[in-house]
């Protein structure tokens, strides 16, 4: 998308966008009351927001382009990554969720806290500011910075500016309560945006019936032979798990909201909710590259401009500067949520609870603003320091890193809820070796030196997939830790925390029956 494709309509419309978003936010932060905790929303969000919010973090303009470009590609077997996560929100609303508003905690390092200790809620709470200022800040700004500096043609340092004041401008005035009100307004726009665009693009090509006969037989099953390299469907039902768990139910931007819940029925109605969005991944965000294929696949070289291509070709002035809009939505709610969950993080479990635990509501309040705008200026210096490396598709890079964090995560949070024999010791050792461990993997699975790499070919070894090779590393953890705890001679003992036992929704559960039975007949269905 280049400056000569907004024309003064499309200026308009983005204007217009940014007025209205403004204007719900201020709006948003006018509800929350005086001196009031920024963090959780006074739990006071329900199934609409949390479900709104914990999609709008998921979704990315990285992830708009790439979903488009794996359709554009391979069909809609990269819809696995979406479908398959209605298991492990499940899991987030009702294994995870109960026990979290339980204990009413702030942060989920808090929630270790309880079950492992305050040695385990020190590491996790950097271990969980890093992964939020790399992972969601700085890898989010690199990606939009780039969209943007092509619209307006600034440098990446201004881009990743604007789009970091816009974010922080939600997350200080109004905390959580604002961030989730707007992403209320900003995902509705990106779903008939989207909508607008799968509708054009199937009128063009000539119907379903019509892109169906113009496309590869392949490109609409969701399992893939293990033979196939990029998808093969047991890395995807093995290692996936691994990542869901981590993102889905450990992760404390993806789970923030359903810690501001009203109570335990809205946290699990906004979690299926969530679910149901997630269906729409693949018709809104997959679907138009499968659409790109058929219109313009003999002339695009590079799958990665195939949501652009749509747009530029398919959408008239003004609707141009409403995708612009959309992608900007996307950001804002990314790195909206991100801010907001750092300065929870920070402000709670280190400030708060190391320097100053009297502390009153005001000067929390004063400490999660400070936080929110050095966490900003941090993410601007890292946006800018990645962009200055050529040669390298960072993004990607980063992305695969981070699948890595994925096994020590998992690992301590599932033994930690579900064996009470697990020990602090093995939780540590975990966290911080288990870590070290599966990093020093992902360098050399991404960065193969020349001794493995030959040692590789003369032994005739393939390497796994890359999700495979999770799901091994998590194996490989859980049974240190297991080893660790049964072996340890520290007699100290936490109690897991107990979950609510009262306010379980029968409408959530029929819900999330009707939800399981959509989703096996999609995959019966696309098999």
């Amino acid at each position: 998308m280049n400056t000569h494709y907004m024309q003064g309509l499309d200026w308009l419309i983005l204007a217009v966008y940014f007025a209205i978003l403004i204007a719900i936010g201020v709006w948003a932060s006018t509800k929350r009351k005086k001196n009031s905790a920024l963090f959780l929303a006074e739990h006071s969000l329900r199934w609409h927001h949390i479900g709104f919010s914990m999609w709008g973090t998921n979704v990315g303009p990285s992830m708009l382009i790439a979903s488009a470009s794996a359709g554009f590609t391979t069909g809609i077997v990269s819809g696995n990554y979406a479908w398959y996560a209605f298991v492990f929100i499940a899991l987030l609303a009702f294994v995870f969720a109960p026990r979290y508003l339980g204990a009413k905690v702030h942060t989920l390092p808090e929630f270790m806290g309880l079950r492992f200790g305050q040695s385990t809620r020190n590491i996790l709470a950097w271990y969980t500011i890093v992964t939020i200022i790399i992972s969601w800040l700085a890898l989010t700004l690199f990606a939009g910075g780039i969209l943007i500096r092509q619209v307006f043609d600034i440098p990446m340092w201004t881009s990743a500016l604007v789009l970091l004041v816009i974010s922080a401008f939600f997350t200080m005035l109004g905390g959580l309560k604002a961030v989730a009100y707007t992403n209320v307004y900003q995902m509705i726009l990106l779903i008939v945006v989207s909508l607008v665009l799968v509708i054009v693009g199937l009128d063009r090509v000539g119907g379903i019936s019509a892109l169906v006969a113009r496309v590869p037989a392949d490109y609409w099953v969701m399992f893939k032979p293990n033979s196939d390299e990029a998808f093969p469907w047991l890395p995807i039902v093995l290692g996936y798990p691994v990542m869901g768990v981590w993102f889905w139910c450990t992760d404390q931007s993806m789970v923030q909201p359903v810690l501001a819940a009203r109570n335990l029925r809205e946290g699990q109605l906004g979690t299926n909710f969530t679910g149901w969005l997630k269906i729409l991944d693949v018709a809104l965000y997959i679907l138009p590259g499968i659409i790109c294929f058929a219109l313009f696949g003999d002339t695009l070289e590079n799958p990665d401009e195939a949501y652009l291509t749509m747009v530029e070709n398919l959408f008239p002035v003004g609707m141009v500067g409403l995708v612009f809009a959309v992608l900007t939505a996307c950001l804002v709610s990314t790195i909206g949520s991100a801010l907001n969950a750092l300065s929870t993080v920070f402000t709670m479990d280190i400030y708060v609870k190391r320097f100053r635990p009297n502390a009153s509501q005001r000067h929390i309040n004063y400490v999660g603003r400070m936080v929110t705008v050095a966490g900003a200026a941090l993410a601007i210096v890292l946006t800018v320091a990645i962009d200055s490396i050529k040669g390298l598709n960072l993004f990607n890079v980063f992305q695969s890193v981070l699948g890595f964090i994925a096994p020590p995560m998992t690992a301590v949070f599932v033994l930690g809820i579900f064996w009470k024999k697990a020990t602090t010791r093995a939780a540590n050792f975990t966290l911080t070796a288990g870590t070290a461990f599966c990093l020093t993997v992902g360098v050399l699975y991404l960065w193969p030196p020349v001794w493995l790499t030959s040692w590789l070919a003369a032994t005739g070894i393939a390497l796994p997939h890359f999700m495979l090779l999770s799901f091994y590393l998590c194996v490989i953890l859980m049974a240190a830790m297991a080893i660790i705890s049964i072996t340890d001679k520290d007699t100290t003992r936490y109690e897991i925390p107990a979950p609510l036992h009262e306010q379980w929704s029968r409408l959530a559960i029929a819900l999330w029956i009707l939800l399981a039975a959509v989703m096996t007949g999609l995959y019966i269905f696309f098999n």
